[in-house]
């Protein structure tokens, strides 16, 4: 029991563990939880903290009968942007809700909205849900689709270089001239400016 990690009053998804339930055959940890729906279940905080079970079951059948797309990529991004708000046993937690980022309440327990404002704002297979500003909310005003070189350049370590009133990244002026990263790198290291960053 020493070595069991207490779950009670922590959330998995729509649940909240209430209390301690035993174990299994297995001598695993079985965890009592409740529902958003208000039902009362058991089952082990091993299934809970890798997300297997995020809901008593009424979720999934009331998704299933609204849009059947459970096994869209689109709901995958769904439950995948709240794991990683909302599960501190969801490995890059610390960078999303360990920081306190958050789901808008218009998205956060209703896939059927997140998938129409993402079917009306450009979303296509390859794209990936993106925050504008890395420290905002997942709302419908700070995200957008972004493809994998767009998410790169949007990065908090990012350094953003401004000449002649235009900014980028230093890896979109070295792709926008032709010039090898490291070398863009080296003359910003030895304190080279301006238009001069880009003479070839």
């Amino acid at each position: 029991m020493s070595n069991v990690v207490n779950l009670k009053g922590r959330k998995f998804g729509y649940l909240t563990v209430v209390d301690r339930a035993g174990s299994d055959n297995s001598g695993r940890a079985v965890w009592k939880y409740e529902c958003e729906c208000g039902t009362l279940k058991n089952a082990r905080g091993k299934d809970l903290i890798q997300g297997k079970i995020t809901s008593c079951g009424c979720m999934k059948g009331k998704l299933n009968e609204t849009h059947g797309l459970t096994n869209s990529r689109l709901y995958k991004s769904w439950l995948g942007m709240k794991r990683r708000c909302e599960n501190k046993n969801t490995c890059g937690y610390e960078n999303y809700g360990g920081r306190g980022i958050v789901i808008c309440e218009e998205w956060k327990n209703n896939f059927v909205s997140f998938y129409k404002w993402a079917t009306e704002n450009n979303y296509k297979k390859g794209l990936s849900i993106d925050r504008i500003n890395n420290n905002g909310n997942y709302e419908p005003e700070n995200c957008r689709w972004a493809d994998r070189i767009m998410q790169q350049n949007n990065t908090r370590g990012n350094h953003l270089i401004t000449i002649n009133n235009e900014t980028h990244t230093m890896a979109e002026w070295a792709r926008l001239y032709k010039i090898n990263y490291t070398t863009l790198k080296g003359r910003i290291r030895r304190g080279v400016t301006g238009i001069a960053l880009l003479n070839n």
